[in-house]
């Protein structure tokens, strides 16, 4: 998800780009001045909780999977807006990012159930084994899913994700573990683990389970590689958020894996014999919701393909399975909660450091 030529536009530019780009509803700021802002949720009361995946920091520092050095520091973060007034809520919480800050790693989803349990995902997107004792990244708390102490702003350890992909690897494929989306309920918290293709259940105790294993695919291969005409190529699921639908059942969205095919996004409902196509045909999701009257909703990141840039939409599916947008040409749109209002409020700008922004969409 990074774009190396954002880097280098002045903030004040991106945040422009970011408020002014979407096209389809009225809209309006709800919160500014964020750092890679990405899921969001609210609160029984109305209040909003943003996860702030940070900008990194100095050290320690190690090489991912493309060879880009990420170096990390406390600067991820829990944002609340709270009858009109933005605060961060928790702040300090690790984040790993190239120089410069964007597309960082680090808080990427927060839950709630009620006010007193507030769960945040921390990712890390690479072989768990940095993250374990001895590696780079040991004691950093990446790859866990944490839960903030109340209004205090501390936090502790829930579960470590990362130990998990290492001892039970639930698709078979080579270790990594990215856990990303979230949905806290009464039984333990669920985890989208974008690097292990897998959704994970974690008990209030701490107890971690696989709940399913999504199935990779083919897709075309992009002509700069240079096979044959209609030659296809493997392709990660990569799982990116959970809810849960009006029938009770859990619904996982897909960003898809490289070479991230236009329409090769499935929402998938978690059914008795495992993952089952919901809806298909979206490009490059990375968050989902449903609204009141059973809608649901889905955040492209990049409709034209992640290979294509950073323009995304927000799609309204009804019941009857009708489509419409809610906003489109939004700027690497990363997160969706319908409000009390019946609002969809989305964060935008969701690589940037320093300029994300929440924006509310009237329906």
């Amino acid at each position: 998800m990074r774009s190396r030529l954002l880097w280098a536009l002045p903030i004040a530019l991106v945040l422009l780009l970011a408020l002014a780009a979407g096209s389809a509803g009225a809209q309006t700021p709800v919160a500014t001045g964020l750092d890679n802002p990405r899921g969001l949720a609210f609160g029984p009361d109305g209040t909003l909780y943003v996860a702030e995946a940070g900008r990194g920091g100095t050290a320690p520092c190690y090489v991912t999977g493309d060879g880009a050095e990420n170096c990390v520091g406390p600067t991820g973060a829990v944002t609340e807006v709270r009858r009109g007034v933005q605060r961060r809520l928790a702040s300090g919480l690790p984040s790993a990012a190239e120089e410069g800050g964007g597309g960082a790693t680090g808080p990427h989803d927060v839950s709630l159930l009620g006010n007193g349990r507030i769960v945040v995902s921390l990712g890390l997107g690479a072989d768990p084994a940095l993250a374990a004792p001895g590696g780079p990244l040991a004691g950093t708390g990446l790859a866990s899913l944490i839960r903030l102490q109340g209004r205090s702003g501390g936090w502790r350890e829930l579960a470590n994700i990362g130990a998990y992909e290492t001892s039970a690897n639930p698709d078979g494929n080579l270790f990594d573990t990215n856990p990303y989306g979230i949905l806290a309920t009464s039984g333990g918290t669920y985890v989208a683990d974008a690097g292990g293709n897998s959704l994970l259940h974690v008990s209030w105790s701490g107890r971690i389970s696989t709940v399913a294993v999504f199935p990779n695919g083919l897709a075309p291969a992009p002509p700069f590689l240079g096979l044959p005409p209609g030659a296809q190529i493997p392709m990660q699921a990569v799982p990116t958020a959970v809810a849960e639908g009006p029938d009770g059942a859990l619904y996982v969205s897909q960003l898809t894996g490289f070479p991230f095919p236009v329409g090769g996004s499935t929402v998938w409902r978690i059914g008795g014999s495992g993952p089952e196509p919901y809806r298909t045909g979206f490009t490059n999701v990375v968050d989902l919701a449903f609204g009141p009257d059973g809608s649901l909703y889905v955040v492209e990141i990049a409709s034209a393909g992640l290979l294509a840039g950073l323009d995304g939409t927000v799609i309204r599916v009804s019941r009857s399975g009708a489509r419409s947008a809610v906003a489109e040409g939004l700027f690497a749109p990363g997160g969706i909660a319908i409000g009390p209002d019946r609002a969809a409020y989305v964060t935008v700008c969701s690589v940037c450091p320093a300029s994300g922004a929440v924006l509310r969409f009237a329906q």
